[in-house]
């Protein structure tokens, strides 16, 4: 319940955050300006080698209708801690320590956080079809910041063995390309529920010495559902 409690309050903090800079995009834009507001609870699996988990997360998205089929998002999005385990061995760095190597398993703690700014494009149908199912794809680039925990199951002294990961903790920023397709059926009067598919693919190489494995961080695959609030202020 602690974890729970401290989860609703960080995340709390960052919806204040992203819908702050909605109402500062959508001031200084034209006085008819038509824009939505989306949120999900979204199940995240992770691929990346050595690092796989399962967990479960919110995204909560502004997204600007300049046409009825091009849009532009910008999303942030927070998920629980994922936690893996793996076997290394350490190896002494000089020929007269003893032992030679300490075999131990790592526990790793991964939690990630999420911006994306991109274009929404609908395949069939449009933002404010108000009949049949809508179809859209996503393509943009994201900033994540995670951090990540690494303990280890047997002490090693780093000053006398070398070892692929730490023990410690530690932040991971990396630059992403986020990609998804999704659908959305009306439910009333700019009322909209909806299910996508996305992943983020990794646009950079900062590494970070408490991962287990360096390739393919993050490489996540995440399914959503969730509902659209559509504001169109030209009607009025």
């Amino acid at each position: 319940m602690a974890f729970l409690f401290i989860w609703m309050i960080t995340f709390g903090r960052m919806k204040k955050w992203f819908f702050a800079l909605a109402v500062v995009i959508s001031n200084i834009a034209s006085a008819q300006v038509k824009f939505s507001i989306t949120t999900d609870i979204s199940l995240l699996r992770n691929f990346s080698p050595q690092q796989k988990f399962s967990v479960i997360g919110q995204t909560v998205q502004s997204i600007f209708h300049f046409a009825p089929k091009e849009n532009l998002y910008a999303w942030i999005a927070y998920y629980t801690e994922g936690k893996f385990k793996n076997n290394f061995t350490a190896t002494a760095k000089s020929g007269f320590t003893s032992p030679q190597q300490i075999l131990f398993t790592a526990t790793g703690r991964l939690n990630y956080r999420q911006i994306s700014i991109g274009l929404r494009h609908y395949f069939k149908g449009s933002y404010n079809a108000e009949k049949d199912v809508n179809v859209y794809g996503l393509a943009g680039f994201g900033f994540l910041f995670g951090t990540i925990n690494n303990s280890f199951s047997t002490p090693v002294d780093s000053r006398l063995y070398t070892a692929s990961t730490m023990e410690g903790a530690g932040k991971l920023r990396r630059l992403t390309f986020d990609i998804g397709l999704g659908a959305e059926v009306p439910l009333g009067v700019n009322f909209y529920a909806y299910a996508d598919s996305r992943t983020w693919l990794p646009a950079s190489s900062h590494s970070s010495p408490y991962l287990h494995n360096q390739r393919n961080v993050p490489l996540p695959f995440m399914l959503s559902a969730g509902l659209r609030f559509l504001f169109d202020f030209s009607t009025y």
